[in-house]
């Protein structure tokens, strides 16, 4: 679950992370009432979205008065902000940070990761913050710094120094910067983050180090354990399939394709994508229903298929175990008749009571095409999608 850059701020400053000041605005008028509240000019007016390169869309901006803070607030609330990340649709911007300007010296990059091919916490830094770190990793890959932290013994005090004179930082930061990093590395053990970012992380002019952006990432699977967490959740930021997939605990992603898969197993569900692209087709989703889905979970995945406009046909993938066949069948035809198809649909289904879930496909008189195997499901939703 991601969170907008001014709740992971307040996270940051519960965790003694050195943030600016600002606060959150959701009109104009509630922008300059933040700014006045800050130490003179300049101020920082940045759109609130779940995505990066916000300043290269025209979403970040710098104030030199107040009348300039009502210019880029009227400016930028409500506006469309396209970046690299949101696709050409972009976001609607429904919020404003508004912080306060800061005296920069230097800027960085920082954040940490679960590695998992190696078990560990890893953190990346580098001394060219404030640019595109997938561009630096292309370009120069020795400029990025890695250092594995295993999990059961902690950050220690040779790691945090190792990432400081990495960053070649001036003697006077070093202490404030190792206090930052351990703060940090604490916030993200302590509610089960899968990334947090700092871009730029920045060197003052007095040798402060102030985390300037602040990007966070939960881990959705740990949120039971963190109630609080799911108060920050904004579901205007979140694809509306999705977001109603997440209601019956069903795993979806949306995604660009033409062909809709409804699969029980995130393994299978992905091979099953794989040979949706092989076939020539293009995946519309993903869509792991479980392993023990009920009638009614798999009435749901359809419908939420069906409600993809792009989507021109549906591949249903299963493999029988827990969930048999004759179960996930009649779930099929029960999801059929309430939803009302209208797309071509191809079957494949193996495992227990297979032979009883095809006869309950056969005698329901749906617009049902059965597959052999999963090659022939796939060369046959191909070739219907085309």
């Amino acid at each position: 679950m991601k969170i907008h850059e001014y709740q992971a701020k307040d996270l940051f400053r519960a965790y003694d992370v050195p943030v600016p000041d600002g606060n959150v605005a959701f009109s104009v008028d509630e922008a300059k009432k933040n700014a006045a509240t800050l130490r003179g000019f300049p101020v920082v007016v940045k759109a609130q979205i779940h995505a990066g390169g916000r300043g290269k869309g025209g979403g970040v901006k710098l104030a030199a008065s107040m009348e300039e803070v009502e210019t880029l607030a009227n400016d930028i609330l409500g506006m469309t902000l396209v970046t690299h990340q949101t696709g050409p649709q972009g976001r609607c911007v429904k919020k404003l940070l508004i912080e306060a300007g800061q005296n920069i010296a230097k800027e960085f990059y920082l954040s940490l990761l679960v590695d998992r091919a190696t078990a560990s916490i890893v953190i990346m830094a580098s001394r060219d913050g404030g640019m595109d770190i997938e561009e630096v990793a292309a370009k120069t890959p020795e400029r990025i710094i890695k250092v594995q932290v295993d999990p059961l013994m902690g950050i220690q005090g040779y790691q945090l120094r190792q990432v400081g004179f990495a960053l070649e930082l001036p003697g006077a930061a070093m202490k404030p910067f190792s206090q930052l990093l351990s703060n940090l590395y604490r916030l993200f053990i302590a509610n089960d983050c899968s990334m947090v970012e700092i871009n730029p992380l920045i060197l003052t002019s007095d040798d402060k180090v102030i985390a300037l952006d602040a990007k966070v990432d939960f881990d959705s699977n740990a949120l039971y354990r963190h109630k609080e967490l799911m108060e920050l959740r904004d579901l205007d930021e979140e694809d509306p399939l999705e977001v109603e997939a997440s209601k019956y605990n069903l795993n979806y992603i949306n995604l660009d394709g033409n062909v809709g898969n409804i699969v029980n197993g995130a393994g299978l569900a992905m091979a099953t994508m794989d040979i949706i692209k092989n076939a020539g087709a293009t995946p519309a989703n993903f869509m792991d229903v479980g392993g023990g889905a009920s009638a009614e979970q798999v009435e749901n995945a359809l419908r939420i298929i069906l409600a993809d406009e792009k989507v021109k046909a549906i591949l249903i993938n299963i493999f029988g175990g827990i969930l048999r066949c004759d179960i996930f069948a009649q779930g099929i035809v029960e999801a059929a008749r309430k939803t009302g198809i209208n797309v071509p649909v191809v079957v494949r289904m193996e495992g227990t009571n297979v032979d009883e879930g095809k006869k309950i496909l056969k005698d329901a008189g749906l617009n049902l095409t059965s597959a052999v195997d999963l090659f022939d499901a796939a060369q046959k939703i191909a070739a219907t999608v085309k």
